[in-house]
């Protein structure tokens, strides 16, 4: 009997591919769970090149891995941070590449209020290290701004309360900036309001605020969380205009208060600290005219009463001049005859005078006054010889104050100047001596090259008559005799003995110390 082996379990078993085992995995998986919330504490948090966010939620015994696409992570109303204890909602998948699950977290919001203070101040004291909250970085508020920009939201009570106040205690014109107050777009906008009043310039066509009001009304930690962001803290900080924070009521505390350079418990009365009652200021301008009106007043009153008391001591204007009206009645009366009178006798001394003028006078007055100079002139050379010994030790003084050091100091600088002028002269001469016995040497042997002696050396001969005249015709050779003809090797007088010459010798080079 044979025995037919019984089939192992499992043969019947159809077989998937791995694909095909994943996908169908992540098709259970995402119609079983779907969208669910999911509370824990944050762990590893990375933000790729790419804008995703990834991110783990963990208790005490597993880990969940969350993913937030990139275009996701804009519409989140809380960005989770390690350690952050958060409620993320989304829809659960698997991952096959590494066979894991995740989920696709679309929301994140924090789980509880212990959470929200936990993390505010964490925040706080890291921004407070920074430096932000510095009372040194605060600046005063102007006393009556010309334009304040409110940033808050335009449907709210707040802006009416503000404007209101204004309007009550002294009207400004007033720009507002409309912005989410809550929810995600909140801290953003708020920001940008900031920055955005900055960046106005003076002078342009929308005026540029004095004065900053950052405002909203009261509500919870989580309405009021957008004034708690970093980047609104950060813009408040930076801002150049003055600022005031009037952020929920009087017990509320964000961190924008802290970086503001001023805090309002509430919106109305960010407006009261933005501008002083004009009705004060009018009655207190009022009450200090009236203090100067009655000060001046009454600073005159004693001033004249002082001078009507002095004016008792003085006497009339008529009798303080009567006497020199008397004088002067009585000096004009004697002018006349006074002027006559001196005519007179300025005419008696011209004629006088005109009479004694004669040639003689004249010689004796130059003679006298001739006498005079020489006189003087005997008198000016004992002066001058004073005057030159006082001169002479004045020099003598003056001599015995100088110091030799500085003279030798002087000297030695001088002579090693004069050294190095004379070592560069003598250097330049050399050059310049070096230079032209060139160009002489260059110059002989050009001479030496043209002259009619390298001529004869080619078979040419000179016919001279006598010494000095050269013959260069058959007609004027005939007629003269004597004639001696010049060779290479010497000369040949013709009818004489022929003798030879040796050639004269060529000039020698000039020195190298020649100058030309």
């Amino acid at each position: 009997m044979d025995l037919i082996d019984d089939p192992s379990p499992g043969e019947n078993t159809p077989e998937f591919s791995v694909s095909e085992l994943s996908g169908a995995v992540k098709r259970v998986v995402e119609g079983e769970f779907g969208f669910v919330r999911v509370k824990g504490e944050v762990g590893r948090v990375v933000r790729a090149r790419s804008g995703h966010l990834y991110f783990d939620l963990k208790d005490d015994r597993s880990v969940l891995a969350c993913t937030t696409w990139k275009g996701q992570v804009s519409n989140l109303s809380v960005i989770p941070e390690e350690g952050m204890e958060v409620v993320a909602q989304g829809k659960l998948t698997t991952f096959p590449s590494q066979s894991k699950y995740q989920m696709n977290a679309v929301e994140v919001s924090v789980a509880g209020v212990g959470a929200l203070m936990a993390m505010l101040e964490k925040r706080r004291v890291a921004l407070a290290a920074e430096g932000l909250f510095d009372p040194s970085r605060k600046r005063p508020l102007p006393f009556l701004p010309e334009v304040i920009g409110v940033i808050t939201s335009p449907q709210g009570a707040v802006i009416r309360d503000i404007l209101h106040r204004l309007r009550d205690r002294f009207p400004r014109k007033v720009l507002v900036w409309p912005v989410a107050v809550q929810g995600k777009d909140c801290a953003p906008q708020v920001a940008r309001a900031i920055r955005g009043f900055n960046a106005m310039k003076a002078g342009g066509k929308l005026p540029r605020p004095d004065l900053l009001i950052v405002a909203r009304g009261g509500g919870s930690i989580e309405d009021l969380w957008g004034f708690n962001e970093e980047e609104v803290v950060r813009a408040a900080a930076e801002s150049a205009i003055p600022l005031i924070s009037a952020v929920g009521h009087e017990t509320d505390t964000t961190l924008i208060d802290h970086a503001a350079d001023r805090r309002a418990p509430t919106p109305t009365a960010a407006a009261e600290i933005a501008v002083p009652v004009r009705l004060e200021l009018m009655a207190t301008v009022d009450q200090s005219g009236a203090r100067l009106k009655r000060g001046v007043n009454e600073a005159i009153t004693r001033r004249r009463q002082r001078l009507q008391d002095l004016s008792r001591a003085l006497p009339r204007p008529e009798a303080l001049i009567a006497q020199a009206q008397q004088r002067l009645d009585h000096l004009t009366a004697r002018l006349a005859p006074a002027l006559r009178a001196g005519l007179l006798k300025r005419r008696s001394e011209l004629a006088t005078t005109a009479a004694g003028l004669r040639p003689q006078s004249i010689h004796a007055s130059l003679g006298r006054r001739r006498e005079a100079l020489d006189a003087r002139a005997a008198r000016l050379a004992p002066a001058l010889m004073r005057r030159t010994n006082r001169e002479r030790e004045r020099l003598a003084q003056r001599t015995a104050m100088l110091r030799p050091q500085l003279i030798t100091a002087r000297t030695r600088h001088q002579s090693e100047r004069l050294t190095a002028l004379t070592s560069r002269l003598a250097t330049n001469q050399r050059s310049q001596a070096e230079a032209r016995t060139k160009r002489l040497q260059s110059l002989a042997r050009l001479l030496g090259s043209l002259g009619y002696e390298e001529t004869l050396k080619r078979g040419f001969a000179v016919v001279r008559e006598g010494e000095a005249v050269i013959t260069t015709a058959a007609r004027a050779a005939k007629a003269t005799s004597p004639l001696e003809i010049e060779f290479q090797d010497g000369r040949h007088s013709l009818g004489r003995s022929a003798t030879k010459k040796p050639p004269k010798p060529k000039a020698p080079p000039p020195e190298q110390g020649d100058l030309f």
